[in-house]
């Protein structure tokens, strides 16, 4: 009884962390599918791409994986406002975005991939840092520090996101485009330049979530896809537009998937948390913090 008191607190544990790094790669779906209503299905490909930049620079001059990723957002940042004017033009300004749109960030998707592989290969990589081998033990509670630290970074990025939404004027025109494009309209902004500096926001967030990856586990370009749906389930299940309901359905996601791998084995993992999202969204159909 005691060992399975044990496991369950420590994968309780184990899940917290990992639904705070769940919390990071589904920031920027959140803002482009749930604010947007951009089905960026090509997301997981930006996370890779930050994540073989952190490697490529940490490799060649030992830089902190953290810092890149921080340092990289700017530059994802401009690279989503170039995608974002490629999709207006070519399909959004049509109104050709359902079927086309959604076909042009499979394209990308699998054009990213293909590049990454390319030009890394398809070895895993991996990262040093000082943080990833040791870990903080309270009693027979065990926090690996390759978890807690980019947990810790998510959430602070999530909240700086929040604050920044919620009390800038970008940030409230972000907010009115995904309930009142009317309205917006009416207030002399331009809803189009608003969606593309939030797309551009969405992507530069998947800098910062690619650098937290390859803390936590060795990465190859292909891995992106494990998580396509996983983000898009998180987001729905939080409510598509409050990230305070975003960060609480990773939390639960990533509890059930950790709770599962350990009594259960991590095979059955992925069919529970989504079991426990078709249960949930048949209880509450707007999600956890849905309006």
């Amino acid at each position: 009884m005691e060992i399975s008191l044990n496991l369950l607190v420590n994968a309780v544990v184990s899940g917290l962390l990992l639904g705070g790094f769940y919390a990071a790669v589904t920031v920027g779906v959140t803002i482009s599918f749930g604010m947007l209503d951009i089905v960026n299905i090509a997301h997981p490909a930006f996370i890779m791409a930050g994540s073989f930049v952190a490697y490529a620079l940490n490799s060649a001059w030992g830089l902190d994986p953290i810092l890149v990723g921080v340092g990289a957002a700017p530059v994802f940042f401009v690279i989503g406002l170039l995608v974002y004017q490629i999709y207006f033009y070519a399909f959004e300004r049509r109104g050709e975005e359902s079927m086309q749109g959604l076909a042009f960030f499979f394209g990308l998707l699998f054009v990213g991939e293909v590049s990454l592989t390319l030009v890394f290969g398809v070895d895993y990589r991996f990262v040093e840092a000082p943080y990833i081998g040791p870990s903080l033990h309270f009693g027979f509670v065990e926090l690996p520090l390759r978890m807690l630290i980019p947990c810790a970074v998510a959430l602070i990025m999530v909240a700086v996101l929040q604050l920044y939404l919620g009390r800038s004027f970008i940030g409230r025109a972000i907010l009115a485009v995904s309930q009142d494009r009317l309205a917006l309209q009416l207030m002399a902004a331009n809803p189009a330049r608003v969606k593309c500096i939030a797309f551009g926001l969405s992507i530069a967030t998947a800098a910062v979530a690619g650098a937290l990856l390859i803390i936590i586990q060795p990465v190859e370009p292909s891995i992106g896809r494990d998580y396509i749906g996983r983000i898009f389930a998180i987001c729905v299940l939080g409510g598509m537009t409050s990230f305070p309901g975003m960060v609480a359905g990773a939390m639960l996601i990533g509890v059930a998937e950790s709770i599962t791998a350990t009594f259960y084995g991590p095979s059955w993992a992925p069919a529970v948390a989504f079991g426990f999202l078709l249960l949930t969204l048949a209880i509450r159909p707007a999600g956890l913090l849905g309006r």
